[in-house]
């Protein structure tokens, strides 16, 4: 066998541990009893050391050198070959204890953020978080001393391969300036239009389900390769052909759930369209969470909350839950679905707003891994950064800095790739629309094979064979551009020339 040969064949396998990982947590997040939280912290944690051990395997480096040096390899497999140097590299600066302390930090993390944020208890959650908070330094400085790269930087890299906290800092600076201001504006036009009713519940879980397993049919998820379910924390995980979404309904509120759902498709719309011949090698996995958070929010925000998709959808909203009346009318319902307005939670929030929120977290969460703040200071913190950015105080832990898993869960590095996911959506819609003139119109009449097959030849079915960048650009002619944001911000929200 090739050096390549041994490879793929050896990460064959550690793709077949973390499908059995990815359904384990995701059991942990939807389904596992209370009771069982212990022996599974126990038995991911060893699972977790068994793929780090895969990984780190010191016959890598050898293959790697040998597969570098082979000129018969194709594109795909050389790509293939620096994803897995990429993986060996972050994961040999890890030794396998602090890798088991992590684990199992996080697996008790977890089920403290559930009870804390339910009791809306930030004292009661703060011995966790800080041992989760410890380690992730631990982790940040021992990969960022193998990579050259700040402690914050090392642990974004594990979520957005190349990204760099000082080019984020001046896109997110720049929409910080820009944000408050087009929000108040926006607020403004808003108030001063005539009041239009929503809805009236309350909105049966089992009619919300049925409608939203109908729209994630429309977008095209195949629900022979997963599944909908609910969590505390609406996620999308799973496995490779087993592509897992979970969402939280309200009775009050129908808009929640079925968003949060058309959200997470997004994600399973990107796992299921990933390349088949590459899917349990790197080279066939997501190229960065940035992209992965653009098909969620491309879906979501883009599309699914677009002129069209809600004039074909409204009827069907009415139908689901035997509505009538001038509320259930497509204008009144697109009203509805763009509303701008401050609120608390981040998953909530209207695409003009939500940008902020992830700024405040990105803000915090760079002060807390540098040390530059005492994560006993976390609430007041937030809620300063909530009025600073946002205009608002949240009246509770729960309503505040305890909303999120992300923490607890050990994504630290994670939250900004939220906001450049929503940045390169708005970059990739705007792109697809300009390539085929039946994008919007297919949305219109429930068709969404124009837009999904565009996804599917531009970014889904590339994996990670192209750098992000690189990706970007091959799909719409430049690197991410924050200006194709914000004027797809003033078209959608825009008072006109006063917003120029």
């Amino acid at each position: 066998m090739s050096a390549y040969s041994d490879l793929s064949a050896h990460f064959d396998r550690v793709a077949a541990l973390s499908n059995a990982i990815g359904i384990l947590q995701w059991d942990s997040d939807a389904m596992m009893p209370k009771g069982a939280a212990d022996t599974r912290a126990e038995s991911m944690a060893f699972l977790r050391v068994t793929h780090h051990s895969m990984i780190t395997d010191a016959r890598i480096g050898d293959w790697i050198a040998a597969a570098e040096a082979d000129n018969t390899l194709d594109s795909w497999e050389r790509a293939n070959v620096r994803e897995i140097a990429r993986h060996f590299d972050v994961e040999t600066a890890l030794p396998a204890d602090l890798v088991e302390a992590s684990s199992k930090a996080v697996s008790k993390c977890e089920m403290a953020w559930r009870r804390a944020r339910e009791e809306s208890d930030f004292a009661g959650l703060l011995p966790y978080l800080s041992e989760v908070l410890r380690l992730q330094r631990e982790m940040g400085r021992a990969k960022g001393e193998k990579l050259g790269l700040s402690t914050y930087d090392a642990l974004l890299n594990d979520y957005e391969p190349g990204g760099r906290s000082e080019r984020i800092d001046a896109l997110f600076d720049d929409l910080a300036g820009f944000l408050p201001g087009f929000t108040a504006e926006v607020l403004e036009a808003q108030a001063r239009r005539p009041a239009v009713a929503a809805p009236e519940g309350p909105f049966p879980v089992e009619a919300q389900r049925a409608l939203g397993v109908e729209m994630m049919k429309v977008v095209g998820f195949d629900f022979e390769r997963g599944r909908l379910d609910v969590s505390t924390h609406p996620f999308c995980g799973g496995a490779d052909h087993d592509v897992r979404i979970t969402t939280r309904y309200d009775e009050a509120d129908f808009t929640k759930a079925l968003m949060g759902v058309l959200h997470e498709t997004g994600h399973a719309l990107y796992e299921q369209g990933r390349p088949k011949d590459y899917i349990a090698q790197p080279v066939g996995q997501a190229r960065s969470m940035s992209v992965h958070e653009s098909q969620s929010l491309l879906m979501e925000m883009q599309a699914c909350r677009s002129r069209e998709f809600i004039a074909f959808a409204a009827p069907r909203m009415r139908h689901a839950f035997g509505g009538a009346g001038a509320a259930w009318e497509a204008d009144a319902l697109e009203r509805l679905y763009t509303k701008v307005e401050r609120g608390f939670i981040r998953v909530d929030a209207d695409e003009v707003t939500y940008p902020a929120h992830v700024i405040l977290r990105y803000r915090l969460e760079k002060a807390l891994i540098a040390d530059a703040m005492s994560l006993a200071d976390l609430p007041g913190a937030w809620a300063e950064g909530m009025k600073e950015l946002l205009g608002v105080v949240p009246p509770s832990d729960r309503l505040g800095c305890l909303q999120d898993i992300h923490w607890p869960s050990g994504g630290w590095g994670y939250f900004p790739t939220y906001t450049l996911g929503a940045m390169t959506a708005a970059q990739l819609f705007d792109a697809a629309t300009r390539a085929n003139g039946d994008v919007l119109p297919g949305i219109a009449r429930g068709d969404f094979r124009p837009l999904l097959s565009w996804l599917r030849a531009n970014v889904h079915s590339k994996g990670s064979l192209l750098e992000t960048d690189e990706l970007l650009t091959e799909a719409t002619g430049r690197p991410l551009d924050a200006e194709v944001f914000k004027a797809h911000l003033k078209r959608r929200y825009g008072t006109g020339a006063t917003l120029q």
